[in-house]
């Protein structure tokens, strides 16, 4: 096998292993979650702790891979971590007031507001026909779930709706500054998932006084059994996990194939909460209506990227070097 195959092999192998921890800690983030804010329901305060275990393990076990260039990427780096902290605590508040089903169908529409947003870009991607119909069928499969829902599950909406602003600014300030061929920072994958957690502590510690939470705190942790014991330690180790391989994966792949992995990865969570923890009985309709939601998103971004593969083929057709030789 030539050098050049042994690259690929090692690239594709990175991409299969850095995909794939990043799609089981996204899960398990996600049901753990759930589980501990019922067990120990002051969410800045367990928002707060698994970014201080975060913080805390990697300094202690990965600080030799920890690379910071300079004090001005940091500061550039500083933009991204309000919108990673706010991404963390309102998931948590959403998870806290509704169902995963509700969330995870909400958080489909997350690539209209990232096309949104990318229209104010410089040179901003052409929308086709697909993309507008992948954006349809997103909204017309969560308006088929929303009518099968009660009064009580749309108590935590709100949170819903701010957690999926907060991803989509955090996947593309990160894909920004990690991508190659944008504007990257001279940081480590380490180094960046160190700053998201450690400058974020900070705004989240001053809401735990602000909100009073540290005096409640003493009675939720007596309250706590050991089954609420352990899933708030395994939230701290998924979170963990999934701060690196975000990074991770983000810095392997393009901002729109992450956000077919979201979506596609969502087909588990549902089977989860449906029929194997058995915490939302789904109806058929809301059910199909997921589904439509999250087929929409994949497709979405399939449409996206085979316009983002056809302007990249046209940008470098324009910058080849003239090739024919000139008449006389």
């Amino acid at each position: 096998m030539t050098m050049a195959a042994n690259k690929k092999a090692a690239a594709e192998s990175e991409v299969l292993v850095g995909v794939g921890s990043w799609m089981m800690c996204s899960m398990g983030m996600m049901v753990f979650n759930k589980q501990a804010i019922v067990a120990f329901p002051e969410e800045c305060t367990l928002t707060a702790l698994q970014m201080a275990v975060s913080a805390v393990a990697l300094l202690l076990f990965g600080f030799r891979s920890i690379h910071i260039g300079s004090l001005k990427d940091v500061a550039r780096w500083a933009g991204v971590a309000p919108f990673f902290t706010g991404m963390l605590l309102t998931s948590i508040l959403a998870l806290k007031n509704s169902p995963m089903t509700l969330v995870i169908t909400f958080r489909s529409l997350s690539p209209l507001l990232s096309l949104a947003v990318e229209r104010f870009y410089p040179n901003p991607i052409t929308i086709t026909k697909s993309m507008l119909g992948s954006i349809a069928l997103m909204v017309s499969g969560a308006v088929i779930y929303a009518s099968q829902l009660d009064h009580s599950s749309l108590a935590g909406i709100q949170w819903v709706f701010l957690n999926m602003i907060f991803a989509v600014v955090d996947r593309l300030l990160q894909r920004l500054m990690l991508s190659k061929d944008q504007n990257p920072v001279d940081i480590s994958k380490t180094g960046c998932t160190l700053l998201n957690n450690a400058l974020g502590l900070v705004p989240l510690l001053l809401a735990v006084f602000a909100t009073g939470e540290f005096r409640r705190v003493p009675e939720a942790v007596a309250a706590l059994d050991a089954w609420g014991k352990t899933y708030v330690i395994l939230t701290c180790i998924v979170g963990l996990g999934i701060s690196y391989t975000g990074i991770w994966a983000q810095s392997l792949i393009s901002a729109t194939s992450f956000l077919v992995l979201v979506n596609a990865n969502k087909f588990f969570i549902i089977f989860l909460e449906a029929y194997v923890m058995k915490t939302k009985n789904l109806t058929p309709v809301q059910i199909a209506g997921a589904t439509i939601s999250i087929i929409g998103g994949i497709a979405y971004g399939k449409a996206r990227q085979t316009v983002e593969a056809s302007e990249d083929e046209k940008k470098k057709l324009l910058d080849a070097p003239e090739t024919q030789p000139k008449s006389p």
